[in-house]
């Protein structure tokens, strides 16, 4: 069963599905990461360079670049911006870099290939000495299970996100429904053949 990692969903699927596999969900994973150690950094590093301010709006201004795939970043403005940013700031490149290592936790082909890399990731992350890293790593280690259940079921939730995403589209368009049953035949409209 692939799903977000939330603590909320293990209690519900371990009380009503005890045998499942529980698959963590990249996406949801690297999210998580963005949120709490990346955003975290750039506003501690942003807060630390108060008195000099053109770095600091270089930092403020730099979410997007350092939460994006390096794939999606189309103009060669924003690569180079990305790249200078990184090169002027350890802690934003340690953490950046770490998310890349994060990824690929979910790629190796056997076991041990994870469990090695696995361990190497725990390992930068606690010499890293950033404490939003450090906090992370510590906590994900609770879900080490499900990030491990990946090699064997190449499982992800991206169709479900897709589907969730359009109908989120299809009620803000509406401003909300009073009819529920409209509201439903919308969805089904524009997912014909699925039931």
């Amino acid at each position: 069963m692939a799903m977000d990692m939330n603590t909320s969903f293990d209690l519900e699927v371990r009380q009503h599905c005890p045998q499942a596999r529980v698959v963590y969900d990249l996406f949801h994973v690297v999210a998580k990461y963005g949120r709490e150690v990346i955003d975290r950094v750039r506003v501690d590093e942003a807060n630390r360079l108060r008195d000099d301010k053109p770095a600091r709006k270089v930092i403020k201004q730099a979410r997007w670049l350092l939460l994006r795939n390096p794939r999606n970043l189309k103009r060669e403005d924003q690569q180079v911006r990305l790249k200078d940013l990184l090169a002027a700031n350890q802690s934003l490149m340690t953490v950046y870099l770490m998310k890349a290592e994060l990824k690929a936790l979910w790629s190796p082909a056997t076991a041990w290939g994870w469990r090695s890399a696995w361990k190497q990731w725990l390992r930068l992350a606690d010499e890293s000495a950033i404490p939003a890293l450090k906090q992370f790593a510590k906590r994900l280690k609770n879900y080490w299970r499900g990030i491990l259940s990946r090699v064997r079921w190449p499982m992800h939730t991206g169709q479900l996100e897709g589907i969730n995403n359009r109908i989120k589209v299809i009620k803000r368009m509406a401003y909300g429904y009073r009819d529920s049953e409209f509201f439903f035949m919308k969805i089904k409209n524009d997912f014909p053949g699925n039931p």
